[in-house]
């Protein structure tokens, strides 16, 4: 089988989200890498609503079949390098961490296209 790698905030799980994670379930054994709290902070200048834990446990009651893991604060390719994907999903907006390319990725990388962005973009649901 598979393995399917998509990666994110995850914040707030919405429609949007689970239309990638059920996108990774279709292809293959799904891998969810979950970013750490610091990183989030880090990258997107301001706290995530829900804590990594909530995020993770979101994910895995909504999605039981799905490998979740957090992040890795310094290095964001080590848990790609740990689960070996064969495919990484990305979302129709989502950006690589920062320092990371798509050439940094062994396998194919597909980007989704979007899923009712108008109303499940996650920008648009924080207010």
């Amino acid at each position: 089988m598979m393995n399917v790698l998509v990666f994110g905030t995850f914040d707030r799980l919405h429609q949007g989200h689970e239309f990638v994670l059920h996108e990774g379930l279709k292809r293959g054994e799904l891998h969810v890498v979950v970013a750490r709290d610091s990183t989030v902070k880090r990258i997107k200048g301001r706290s995530a609503e829900q804590s990594e834990q909530e995020r993770v446990d979101a994910i895995q009651k909504k999605f039981p079949k799905a490998n979740v893991v957090l992040g890795d604060n310094e290095n964001y390719l080590k848990p790609v390098r740990t689960i070996d994907p064969d495919l990484v999903l990305l979302g129709y907006d989502q950006k690589l961490p920062p320092g990371v390319t798509i050439e940094d990725f062994f396998c194919p990388v597909e980007r989704l296209g979007a899923f009712e962005p108008e109303r499940f973009k996650s920008s648009l649901r924080r207010g």
